[in-house]
C-alpha cells in the first residue's frame, strides 16, 4: 500500500510531521514539497528512517519524492535513527522533562522567535522520545494562556499524558489568571522537586 502525502505549502516541521506519519503506518510513500528546506528535511529523515529516496522536480517548482522502506537481510525494516542514538539503549532513570523558559525560541528576533517555539511545540507532540513533563515560566507561561497560537497543541500533549506545569507567580506577574487554557498552575517547590528528579532536561 502506497500514500501520497501533499506537504505544499506547508512550514517546517509538518512536511517532516506528515512523513513520519505515513512512514510509522506503511513502507511506499510519496511526498510533494515546494521548497528546497521542505525537501532536505523530509530526505533526511527518509534516510534515517532506512528509506531508498527517488527526488523528480515537476513543474512550478514542486519536488515530487518517492520514500520506499529498505528491508534488512532478515526481512524486517531498519529505522537507522534507533541506531543513532546510543542512549537508547539505557533509557533515563526519571522523567523526560522539557523547560519552557520563554514564549520565543532563541535570541535575537522576537518575531522568528515566536515562529520557532510554535514550531518546536507541534513537533513535541509527535516526538518518538518526547516529554514527560513540560515546566512553564517566565515569559513562558504566556503559551499557555487560553488565546495563544500553541493551546490546541498543548492540549493534544495533556491527552497524551504529559503533564504541564506552570508557575503560578509567573501567572499572577503577568495577569494571567483565570486565563490559563492547559496544564496545572504549580509553585516552585513542585517545580523545583521535579526538575531535582528527572532523567532528562530539554530547554529549547
Amino acid at each position: 500500500m502506497s500514500e501520497l502525502i501533499d506537504a505544499k505549502g506547508l512550514a517546517c516541521p509538518e512536511p517532516v510531521i506528515r512523513t513520519k506519519k505515513a512512514l510509522d503506518a506503511c513502507d511506499d510513500v510519496t511526498v510533494l514539497v515546494d521548497n528546497q528546506i521542505a525537501l532536505e528535511n523530509v530526505k533526511r529523515l527518509a534516510s534515517n528512517s532506512g528509506c531508498a529516496v527517488e527526488v523528480k522536480e515537476e513543474s512550478g517548482g514542486i519536488f515530487r519524492m518517492h520514500l520506499l522502506k529498505q528491508q534488512s537481510s532478515g526481512g524486517v525494516s531498519e529505522t537507522s535513527s534507533e541506531c543513532l542514538r546510543p542512549e537508547s539503549a539505557a533509557q533515563p532513570a526519571g522523567p523526560s522533562v522539557f523547560v519552557i523558559a520563554s514564549n520565543v525560541m532563541g535570541h535575537g528576533n522576537d518575531d522568528l522567535g515566536a515562529i520557532l517555539m510554535k514550531a518546536f511545540i507541534h513537533t513535541a507532540v509527535d516526538l518518538d522520545r518526547g516529554p514527560d513533563v513540560m515546566i512553564f515560566y517566565n515569559t513562558g507561561v504566556k503559551l499557555t494562556a487560553s488565546d495563544s497560537d500553541v493551546i490546541d497543541d498543548l492540549k493534544a500533549l495533556e491527552a497524551k499524558g504529559v503533564k504541564l506545569l506552570i508557575c503560578g507567580t509567573c501567572v499572577n506577574f503577568f495577569d494571567l489568571t483565570g486565563r490559563i487554557g492547559a496544564g496545572t498552575v504549580s509553585n516552585m517547590y513542585d517545580i523545583a522537586g521535579t526538575l531535582s528528579t528527572a532523567g532528562r532536561i530539554v530547554k529549547p
